[in-house]
């Protein structure tokens, strides 16, 4: 037996549906891990040859087959070093989410999930099948036993304790794990519980990247057997992770590992939506991003993530004052332009509003003003968004927060107009939060304070604020993460100290918004209970 193994783990994105892009980094990865640094083993993340999810491509039997040739063009060329590459195994009419051990140019043994996720934003029993009853995934590395697992295999504990029952000492575990808030301590906490149950090193690779509404974090992990975890590799970014395994101790000695240098939740959540917005745009064919940029906290946030993502040259920042528009609105709006550098454009809204009013007069006559004037103030804006968005290319980020999607304090094919919403998963209490910490980091504020400092308005009528509308914010918050995130019931919610009045409000606007949030953008997921893929519920709901 040898005394150490080089394990190379390869923390990358891997597109959804560039199977022939992925199959030819991946033969080239291998390549660079035998040749550049020297590993015995190399590993990829979960389906890595399909990218992950690739939802409704598993149903396409030509996708099936590129990705079964994929895999045999990669195997062809692996020599001098064993390979572990995901992928979706179709075995005659079942399809398995499969690993395959590939060496000396062919495919060793394939190791197949046990254990199919269907929860959150998980769909994997409406694709694959289970292979219980196959035996543990367990090959030799210069006389080293190595078993594989496949991501959710990890969390439940028969799938590792068979695996050891077979003779691995080290068990290799590619993930396709999404991010949300605290998911790194409970990873951190599964792999020393594991890790102690077995006796086992496990060395734990996850997927980077955004894809659509997930973006997942990479923060791969190795615990040795005696239960240390070591640091997280830096999340939200692509790295080679070297580390060699001493087989005698069971115990991982770091060789190329770059860490986080903060892993607070705000530091966290913010490089989450940065590569979310990055890889939605760059997945997509868009290299230049637009949004309407009002003073207000939500639009300040997402111009700096923006910025922080595709950097200030492309990113287009559009006023759209109105007769209510104030001043400091304006002001507040250059200024943060100023100060990131980011190109400012100025399209007032009264003509087309007053040309809306002056068509639907005959039909309104003797109607007095109501919220049908503001919504299309609202929807002027974002007839201009997408206009300008059309003509001269880019993708318009919409900048609507959870609170608003959750209580319909957002306009249908008005402020809610765009193809990307990066706070769509975040309260606007962390609005405030992320606004805050972003302003502690990398020198002066990108935030103008008094953005932070005003009330917050829509101001599509004079004097508006907010909580002229709804709870205060920290209330409402407080409501929407019991009900949404932690699925509580009203009378849990009330004894929690809310009123009654105001939680039958709320929870009924909730409902009555459903509709709303079926047709808004996506955006990345950094919640529990995230809109969209993770909350589905019916529109129409008598419950």
């Amino acid at each position: 037996m040898k005394d150490f193994l080089r394990i190379a783990l390869a923390q990358f994105d891997f597109p959804v549906g560039a199977v022939a892009g992925n199959a030819e980094r991946i033969a080239a990865m291998i390549a660079d891990a035998r040749d550049e640094y020297g590993a015995d083993v190399v590993v990829f993340p979960e389906l890595a040859v399909s990218g992950y999810p690739p939802e409704d491509l598993l149903l396409r039997p030509a996708f099936l087959a590129e990705c079964d040739a994929a895999l045999k063009r990669i195997a062809a060329g692996v020599h001098g070093i064993v390979a572990v590459v995901p992928w979706p195994e179709a075995a005659g009419s079942v399809l398995y989410n499969a690993a395959s051990v590939l060496r000396d140019g062919r495919i060793e043994t394939t190791c197949r999930k046990r254990e199919l996720p269907n929860y959150a934003v998980f769909d994997e029993r409406r694709y694959f099948e289970a292979d219980p009853d196959r035996e543990p995934c367990v090959f030799e590395v210069e006389g080293v036993p190595l078993g594989v697992l496949v991501c959710e295999d990890l969390w439940f504990p028969e799938p590792l304790a068979d695996t050891v029952a077979a003779g691995a000492q080290l068990v290799l575990v590619p993930n396709a794990s999404p991010f949300e808030r605290g998911k790194h301590a409970q990873r951190d906490a599964l792999l020393a519980q594991r890790t102690r149950e077995s006796g086992a090193a496990l060395a734990y690779l996850n997927l980077v990247g955004g894809q659509d509404a997930v973006v997942f974090d990479g923060a791969s992990v190795v615990a040795d057997g005696d239960g240390t975890v070591h640091p997280a590799a830096a999340a939200f970014t692509d790295q080679w992770l070297l580390v060699d395994y001493d087989t005698a101790a069971r115990s991982f000695i770091p060789v190329q590992w770059i860490d986080d240098g903060d892993e607070s939740m705000d530091a966290l959540a913010w490089r989450a939506v940065v590569r979310g917005i990055q890889d939605y745009c760059g997945k997509n064919g868009f290299s230049k991003v637009w949004l309407g940029l009002s003073g207000g906290i939500d639009s300040a946030l997402v111009l700096a993530l923006a910025v922080d993502a595709l950097g200030a040259a492309n990113v287009t920042a559009v006023r759209l004052p109105s007769r209510y528009t104030a001043d400091l609105s304006n002001d507040l709006a250059a200024e943060q332009c100023a100060a990131l550098g980011v190109k400012l454009e100025t399209v007032a809204i009264e003509p087309a509003f007053q040309g809306f009013l002056q068509s639907l007069e005959p039909l309104f006559e003797g109607h007095g003003a109501d919220t049908t004037e503001e919504n299309l103030q609202s929807r002027c804006r974002g007839a201009i968004l997408m206009a300008l968005s059309n003509r001269f290319g880019g993708l318009l980020l919409t900048t609507g927060n959870k609170s608003e999607y959750a209580v319909g304090y957002a306009t249908i094919y008005g402020d809610m107009c765009g193809g990307y919403a990066p706070l769509k998963d975040l309260y606007k209490t962390e609005v405030y939060g992320l606004s805050k910490w972003r302003n502690t980091v990398g020198g002066a504020p990108v935030i103008p304070p008094a953005v932070i400092a005003r009330p917050p308005s829509a101001e599509l009528r004079p004097d508006q604020t907010d909580q002229d509308s709804l709870p205060a914010y920290d209330v409402l918050d407080g409501i929407l993460y019991r009900y949404i995130d932690q699925e509580q019931s009203r009378d849990e919610i009330v004894a929690a100290g809310y009123s009654a009045e105001v939680v039958d409000r709320v929870l009924r606007l909730v409902r009555t918004s459903e509709w709303k949030r079926h047709q808004a953008a996506p955006g990345p997921k950094v919640s529990r209970r995230a809109f969209g893929r993770e909350r589905r519920y019916p529109i129409s709901n008598g419950f």
